[in-house]
């Protein structure tokens, strides 16, 4: 986890590399005398701190209690115990939330501009509680609260929580429990909604505490086209090194399977796997591999043996989604569809052959700011009246820093060593939007954390999933804001059903007693789901005026089919800044055209110059 820190502070999920020029501190003024975080140095790999990077701590007792609770001989490896990053994720997400202005950066060539986070001016920490104590990924619950409760300490503004696991009751999740921690200190907790899209009900994430991000596309592509020796030309996919392709030649053409060594199976060979590809036969070809997992390994052994470039195929599980990575040889990455067609014409030929571009950087393509097909969607299946994911952001093609501990190949043999990498995921999306919360934040440093979650889902462009694709001047000035108390909160958590002992876990040191009511209807979130819609339901809200003291709000909504949706007063007059007015949204079923999925729709105040916009899903039952 990592934290962000500003003149105004920040948290994140691991461990960074301190020397990455994302975060020198060049310009940087005194570090805020609020901060009581440490820069923890360890007998391992050391790291340092400065101006811009005020804090690095790894937390590893819960990890280590696991490893003695499995084996009480266990020996704790010597990588469990410092802060320094030796993967490559928790540079990028720290980075891509606070990393300062570093110029000529590119990939390979590919992407080339100025780097920086989302609140590039901002100080950021490291809280580190993911580790590979063996060949897998190790989160402990114990380690993720800690980090939370010592971000709390040291003085943090924004969590910024780049890791998850399937949605469960908030009881039950660690970092549901430790953002409800930090929201009762004033602090804004973003976390990712999860990789686990295209499937329904998959988002994580989803207390209303927490800001949940979903992952969309940008405008930006990164490419590699296939000309075919018939004259198709494929687009693909594609960051790589430069080698001994030239753009203009043609090369001979294989497939994998053609390809192998003696004793190999077929199977293998077409995926590419390790020793089973003949050297004497792909010398100085284009090399056609299926299956994307390994890809980037998959480069580095058909250069060994001699390839010029690479034509990788998703599977046909995989179909037509195609994810960038960064490739050792020059590489187009094609979906399935396209390379049954790069099949089929070198089964039409004695003597296929092929020409491919080099990386090229693409902008303004189209459709562009799509979802991803990966990331985690909704329904929110722990209380589908919460809308889940929050807002979307850019999650796919991301560049930011990286560890020099390890190349953007898992093969340790591989020596490459890149200072900046392409990553996508909603790992990435989230810490955009823990950017542009630091952003808000300093604008407004007042505001409550469901304000300033209010202000950018509600100032999101309308999109498929939660309120939208962020934007960020909107919303430093977002005319109105929903905005919900710590004691709004606990409200919605007795509601749950929990008892008062389950309500003083969360809300130790401080004692709270449940409401002898309470409506999840009236709950004040920016969005409204309303999963059983059967006869009429009336929904209350109430939005606060942080715009022009005198202004006029009118409302407007969509149609939603065989919905009926009536806003009352569908006019609000305010007279101050600060002033609050409460309204009532009713749906009821209309006509005989009944849906059996959720209907999309929208209700919009709008003062004008304003638009505060609130999704909406219905369900009808």
């Amino acid at each position: 986890m990592y934290m962000m820190i500003f003149d105004y502070l920040f948290s994140f999920k691991s461990s960074v590399w301190p020397e990455s020029k994302s975060f020198a501190d060049d310009g940087m003024g005194p570090i805020p005398s609020k901060w009581k975080g440490i820069c923890q140095n360890d007998n391992y790999k050391g790291v340092s701190c400065n101006k811009k990077l005020i804090g690095i701590r790894y937390i590893n007792q819960g990890t280590i209690e696991e490893l003695r609770a499995k084996n009480p001989d266990a020996v704790i490896p010597q990588n469990l115990t410092t802060g320094r990053d030796e993967e490559g994720h928790g540079t990028h997400t720290l980075a891509t939330a606070g990393g300062n202005f570093v110029p000529n950066v590119s990939v390979y060539g590919s992407g080339y501009g100025t780097a920086k986070g989302g609140s590039p001016k901002a100080r950021v920490a490291a809280y580190k509680v993911c580790w590979k104590p063996n060949e897998n990924d190790s989160c402990a619950s114990a380690d993720i609260l800690s980090a939370y409760d010592l971000a709390i300490h040291d003085g943090v503004d924004v969590i910024s929580a780049s890791l998850g696991s399937i949605a469960r009751e908030h009881l039950k999740n660690t970092i549901a429990i430790g953002s409800f921690h930090a929201m009762m200190n004033g602090i804004v907790s973003v976390a990712a909604a999860g990789n686990s899209g295209p499937d329904d009900g998959s988002v994580e994430n989803v207390a209303p505490w927490i800001l949940t991000v979903g992952a969309s596309t940008t405008d930006r592509e990164f490419t590699s086209y296939v000309t075919l020796g018939n004259k198709m030309v494929i687009k693909g996919a594609s960051v790589s090194q430069k080698g001994l392709l030239n753009d203009l030649d043609s090369y001979p053409l294989i497939g994998g399977a053609d390809a192998r060594i003696a004793n190999v199976s077929e199977i293998d060979a077409s995926e590419c796997k390790k020793g089973s590809i003949d050297p004497a036969k792909v010398q100085g070809k284009i090399l056609i591999c299926y299956g994307a997992r390994y890809g980037d390994e998959k480069g580095q052994w058909a250069a060994q043996a001699g390839a010029v470039g690479m034509i990788l195929v998703s599977s046909k599980e995989s179909g037509n989604k195609v994810l960038n990575m960064v490739h050792h040889l020059p590489t187009a990455h094609l979906n399935y569809t396209d390379g049954e067609s790069v099949y089929a014409y070198i089964n039409s030929t004695q003597n296929p052959t092929a020409s491919m571009t080099n990386s090229k950087t693409e902008f303004n393509t189209r459709p562009s700011r799509m979802m991803a097909f990966f990331t985690s969607r909704g329904p929110n299946m722990i209380d589908p009246a919460i809308f889940k994911p929050d807002v979307t952001a850019p999650g796919v093609d991301i560049i930011a820093a990286f560890t020099e501990a390890s190349g953007p190949s898992p093969d340790e043999t591989h020596k490459r060593r890149i200072p900046y990498i392409m990553m996508s995921g909603t790992s990435m999306s989230c810490p955009h939007v823990a950017g542009i919360v630091g952003l808000v934040k300093t604008l407004h440093p007042d505001w409550s954390p469901a304000a300033i979650k209010s202000a950018i889902m509600t100032t999101a462009t309308p999109f498929a999933y939660g309120a939208g694709h962020v934007n960020p001047n909107s919303a430093l000035d977002p005319g109105l804001v929903y905005d919900l108390t710590f004691e709004d909160y606990l409200g919605y958590i007795c509601d749950r059903g929990y008892n008062q002992s389950t309500i003083d876990l969360f809300t130790a040191p401080k004692k709270f007693t449940c409401p002898k009511s309470f409506n999840l209807a009236d709950f004040n979130y920016p969005s409204i789901a309303v999963p059983k819609l059967n006869g009429t339901i009336t929904f209350t809200r109430k939005v606060k005026n942080v715009g022009a003291a005198n202004s006029t709000y009118k409302a407007r909504t969509s149609e939603i089919t065989g919905v009926s949706t009536i806003v009352e007063p569908s006019i609000l007059n305010f007279t101050k800044y600060g002033e609050e007015k409460t309204f009532k949204v009713a749906f009821s079923v209309k006509g005989d055209d009944k849906p059996t999925d959720y209907g999309f729709g929208e209700l919009v105040w709008s003062d004008g110059f304003h638009d505060v916009r609130s999704p909406i899903a219905v369900k009808l039952h």
